[in-house]
C-alpha cells in the first residue's frame, strides 16, 4: 500500500520520540522482551488494557512494575485472592461517628495504572468489579458513580498451568483487555544476562521517562492517524474469516475490530509514521484478537494466536 499524501502531523513528529523512550527504559530491566514492552506500550497509548498470560518466573510482574515505574504515576497493585471482595477493589463507605455521615475511602481502582495479579485466582464477583471501570471508566457504589479521571491502565496476569483454586475468565471480561501476551523463556544468553544482573543492586529497577501528561498528549495524537478505508475493510474481512472458521465457536465482537484499529494507529504512532499499513494489523491482530475466539477443542491458554495466524494466511492483503 503506497504512502497517503498528508501534512506532517507535528504532534506525532514530537512525541513520538518520546513512546519509543519507553519502551527502551523499559527494556532496560527486561532483558530480550523487546516485542512484550512494545505490546504493553501500545496498549497504553491506545486507552486499552493488556492481560499476560504466562509460567510463574518469566517476568510478568516486572515488565508490569517496569511500566508503571517508566511513568510519573500512581501505581497500585492487587494480589487477587478467592477472599478477595468487590469492596476491596472499589471501594467502601466508612461511617464516621463523629459527623454521623458515611465517607467514601477509595480503593485501589482509583489509580492511574493498576496491576491485577494473578486475576484468574479472584471470584467471578470479584472479576466483575474491574468491568465498569475497565470499560466505561468509572465505578459504582452503594448507588453513586464516580468517575476515574486522567490516565487509567488496567494490566493483570495469570498463570495458564495451575487450575487449583482459579476461576477462569469468562468471554465478556476478557473481550474488555485490548491486547493479550506472553513472554515466554529467554534463550541461554539471554537468561545468563538476567543472572549476572540479578547479583546487582536495583538492576531490575528503571526510572521515570514520561510523565501521565505525556501519555494523555500522546493518546490524543494517535486519533490523528490516517486509517484508509482499505485498513478498514481488510480489518472486518479478518474478523469475519474469525466467525466462520471451522475450528471456532465464538468469532471476533465488533469491539474487537475497533480495537485493532486503535492499536494500529498506536503502533504507527510508535515507529513515527502518520499512517497505518497491513503490516501493524498482522503483527497485531493475533494479539488483540487471540483471546476473543472461543475454539470448538478447549485449551488452557487464553491467547489462541495460532487460529488468528492461519486466519490471516487467507485473507487478502490490501495493495
Amino acid at each position: 500500500m503506497t504512502k497517503p499524501q498528508t501534512a506532517a502531523n507535528p504532534a506525532i513528529l514530537q512525541l513520538a520520540p518520546k513512546a519509543k523512550l519507553l519502551v527502551d527504559n523499559m527494556g532496560q530491566a527486561l532483558v530480550g522482551q523487546v516485542r512484550p514492552c512494545k505490546l504493553a506500550v501500545i496498549a497504553v497509548l491506545a486507552g486499552g488494557h493488556c492481560i499476560l498470560e504466562d509460567v510463574p518466573g518469566v517476568g510478568k510482574t516486572l515488565l508490569a512494575k517496569s511500566l508503571a515505574r517508566s511513568i510519573q504515576a500512581d501505581f497500585k497493585r492487587i494480589q487477587a485472592t478467592p477472599d478477595l471482595l468487590p469492596s476491596d477493589i472499589s471501594g467502601v463507605n466508612i461511617f464516621d461517628q463523629r459527623e454521623a455521615s458515611f465517607h467514601f475511602l477509595p480503593g485501589p481502582i482509583f489509580t492511574n495504572i493498576l496491576l491485577m495479579d494473578e486475576i484468574n485466582r479472584a471470584t467471578p464477583r470479584t472479576q466483575s468489579s474491574l468491568l465498569e471501570a475497565m470499560e466505561e471508566r468509572q465505578v459504582t457504589t452503594d448507588g453513586t458513580t464516580r468517575e476515574i479521571n486522567g490516565l487509567f491502565f488496567v494490566i493483570a496476569t495469570q498463570n495458564p498451568i495451575e487450575h487449583h483454586g482459579t476461576f477462569p475468565l469468562p468471554e465478556a471480561q476478557l473481550d474488555r483487555f485490548m491486547i493479550s501476551l506472553s513472554l515466554g523463556y529467554p534463550d541461554p544468553a539471554q537468561e545468563a544476562e538476567i543472572v549476572r544482573k540479578s547479583m546487582k543492586d536495583k538492576a531490575f529497577v528503571v526510572q521515570p521517562v514520561l510523565t501521565t501528561k505525556e501519555i494523555e498528549e500522546m493518546q490524543t495524537a494517535i486519533r490523528t492517524v490516517f486509517v484508509h478505508d482499505k485498513i478498514v475493510d481488510y480489518i472486518v474481512q479478518i474478523v469475519a474469516a474469525t466467525r466462520n472458521h471451522p475450528s471456532v465457536v465464538l468469532g471476533v465482537s465488533p469491539r474487537g475490530s475497533q480495537l485493532l484499529v486503535k492499536a494500529s494507529q498506536a503502533c504507527a504512532f510508535l515507529e513515527g509514521r502518520e499512517y497505518v499499513t497491513p503490516e501493524d494489523v498482522k503483527m497485531l491482530a493475533p494479539h488483540v484478537f487471540g483471546h476473543r475466539v472461543v475454539p470448538k477443542v478447549k485449551s488452557s491458554k487464553i491467547c489462541h494466536s495460532d487460529i488468528i495466524k492461519k486466519v490471516l494466511e487467507h485473507v487478502p492483503v490490501p495493495a
